[in-house]
């Protein structure tokens, strides 16, 4: 393959990226899609409804992408979230400060795209700071602790680390058990999304159904449109436009960073915009369009020093958390889940525990000061 084909299969990649991005930006922000104000709605007034548009995403996504893995249009074990090592402490400890930071931030990765593209200028200081924080995680002093001390708590598997996979080392066809497993996980989510009468409206359909299908048509851009069989460079297989050089669908904590790093390294030929960038620029561009077309675009600033604060902890926890996790609700909790893989799981329980942890040190701190 010439360089000129390797050229327009990255802006392929990177041009349906962003429009898979918009319409993610476009649904979150019409839907109030959101994975903390989910857990938050639970903790404080009993609504699972918001949670409920999470779970069928998720639900969608494990069925569509192990579709796509079943019918050969995908590899999983390409993908970041499938490796045979298992870093449970740091899927443990990474989901957690991930979770807890989030709150302290008004917001995940994604929600933080959302908010900046309907005015919210204290999600441009988290996107900012979290970016930071990422790359210095990725490659900084914070990535110390990280590869030094908590990814030596590892497990080496026999095989990949996806559920269809290690329960194929135990005997039986594993496209069979890929098909079984997915139709399980997705059907139980499914089921219990739609019991609840007070869910089954169009906007909640809509909201879990689309970013489902979104994480799925990502992994089918980057995994199957950006895959080449041989790099004429390396001679070896590649997947074009994406930073991890693997398979890759939406996350939103190390994108942050490698845009701080375009940005700051513009001219430097070696760098361009990929697929985790255009998918971020995508929902901030969606966000922005839905907000003004709905006419809930307002500017929204800082109110107090103590909320200033609160925002730039959360973005910093987050910034590391979502490194070491390898993903944020987004990239662990529907990327990373729709694989199956154990590590996706952990980070995610990870996640949602850090979150209630950071709910009630949120009330306690109000009726401490009341």
């Amino acid at each position: 393959m010439s360089e000129t084909n390797l050229t327009a299969m990255a802006h392929q990649v990177v041009w349906l990226t962003f429009a898979l991005g918009i319409v993610f930006g476009a649904v979150a922000q019409r839907t109030h899609f959101c994975t903390m104000g989910a857990v938050g709605d639970i903790v404080n007034i009993g609504s699972w409804d918001r949670m409920r548009q999470w779970l069928l995403a998720i639900a969608v996504a494990i069925i569509g992408t192990n579709l796509l893995a079943t019918s050969g249009q995908i590899d999983l074990a390409q993908s970041l979230y499938t490796s045979p090592r298992l870093t449970w402490l740091s899927h443990i400890i990474g989901g957690a400060l991930f979770g807890f930071g989030m709150v302290l931030a008004s917001g995940c990765g994604g929600k933080t795209l959302v908010r900046i593209g309907a005015g919210n200028l204290k999600s441009l200081v988290v996107f900012i700071v979290l970016g930071v924080s990422a790359l210095i995680s990725l490659r900084g002093i914070l990535a110390l602790p990280r590869a030094n001390w908590l990814e030596h708590f590892v497990i080496l598997l026999p095989t990949t680390q996806d559920l269809p996979s290690l329960a194929a080392t135990l005997g039986g066809n594993k496209t069979q058990l890929q098909l079984t497993l997915a139709s399980l996980f997705a059907g139980l989510l499914t089921l219990f999304v739609l019991r609840s009468r007070q869910f089954r409206t169009l906007e909640n359909m809509v909201a879990g159904i689309s970013i489902g299908l979104i994480i799925v048509a990502g992994w089918y851009v980057s995994g199957h449109l950006g895959y080449v069989a041989e790099h004429p460079d390396t001679l070896a297989e590649a997947f074009i436009a994406t930073n991890s050089g693997r398979m890759e669908s939406f996350s939103f904590v190390a994108p942050f960073a490698y845009t701080l790093d375009l940005l700051m390294m513009w001219t430097d030929a070696s760098k361009g915009v990929s697929f985790g960038i255009a998918a971020a620029m995508g929902v901030i561009v969606g966000s922005l369009f839905m907000a003004l077309i709905t006419r809930s675009f307002r500017w929204e600033g800082f109110g107090s020093i103590e909320d200033t604060a609160n925002h730039l902890v959360g973005a910093i926890l987050m910034g590391f958390g979502g490194v070491t996790a390898l993903g944020c609700t987004i990239g662990q909790g529907i990327s990373g889940v729709s694989t199956l893989a154990i590590g996706s799981i952990l980070s995610l329980c990870a996640i949602l525990s850090g979150t209630v942890a950071a709910l009630k040190y949120q009330t306690w701190r109000m009726e401490r000061t009341t």
